[in-house]
């Protein structure tokens, strides 16, 4: 696959002439095979369920020896500890968590029984990092409509409240797409927009995870993490997954992986696992 394919940070103009519904579209699921109804409930009013067990200690500290290896070889590079983006298209191990079954299973409870993987980024905070992860909506950046996808957040390492663990305002998600303005560099920020007042919109509530821990969230949940100012590091990484009926625009679709069920309108890639 060409990887050059899709546009890797789409434009707001771009966006704007999607015409992206961007409503949020509760789950029904009233009977899950791994959740709990009262999980489900969780993500229809607060918009997150965490946290979830996944990984034992003895395999997520196998994934962390892997990303220290990978994250010297990037930086090795001229990359930095965010620019590890996009992974599973290049990197075998990543495909592998991403297609997780434990992963999808819970995915698959609210997505339904065709769900297309398409995304996986590294959010490794370093010790002492001063950069922020602004607050935002994970849906303001993607070309994807209708709005039936989630973020699967995977602790590499322990996350809590001293090195910046990722912050959920509750019950967000149901504002729809909310106003943001461009963030300035003064703020170091990782990403280029941000959404005032967060308190406006629910209540702030901490995602503290241990390593191995994953949470669920929407597309749509307003979310962010401060500066690490510890001297701990906090990697996590982020696993993107849709439902098949979700149409990808600016060449998106390349990007991903079907790993439950099937796409029966053809529209998404399905890449096979990477030899690295």
């Amino acid at each position: 696959m060409n990887q050059r394919q899709y546009s890797v940070v789409p434009t707001e103009a771009e966006l704007a002439a999607i015409g992206r519904d961007l409503r949020f579209h509760r789950c029904h699921n009233l009977t899950p095979a791994k959740l709990s109804l009262l999980q489900i409930v969780d993500y229809n009013e607060k918009g997150f369920i965490a946290p979830l067990s996944v990984f034992e200690p003895e395999e997520i500290g196998s994934i962390r020896t892997y990303f220290d290896d990978l994250l010297e070889r990037v930086i090795q590079s001229g990359g930095d500890s965010y620019s590890i983006s996009s992974a599973h298209l290049k990197y075998g191990p990543v495909w592998d968590i991403l297609t997780e079954p434990r992963i999808v299973s819970l995915v698959a409870d609210l997505l339904g029984s065709n769900v297309v993987a398409w995304g996986s980024h590294f959010f490794c905070k370093m010790p002492f990092d001063e950069k922020e992860v602004a607050w935002h909506q994970d849906a303001s950046y993607w070309p994807l409509s209708p709005s039936k996808a989630v973020t699967v957040w995977l602790a590499i390492d322990d996350a809590d409240r001293e090195n910046a663990c990722v912050q959920f305002v509750a019950g967000s998600h149901h504002q729809g797409h909310l106003t943001y303005r461009p963030s300035s560099p003064e703020e170091h920020n990782v990403l280029n927009q941000s959404i005032d007042n967060p308190h406006d919109f629910g209540e702030i509530v901490l995602n503290e995870l241990q390593a191995g821990q994953v949470s669920i969230h929407s597309d749509l949940l307003l979310h962010g993490s401060q500066a690490n100012r510890s001297s701990r590091r906090r990697c996590g990484l982020t696993l993107r997954y849709c439902s098949a009926d979700v149409r990808a625009e600016l060449g998106w679709n390349e990007k991903g992986v079907q790993v439950l069920g099937s796409d029966p309108s053809g529209h998404w890639h399905n890449n096979p696992r990477p030899v690295e």
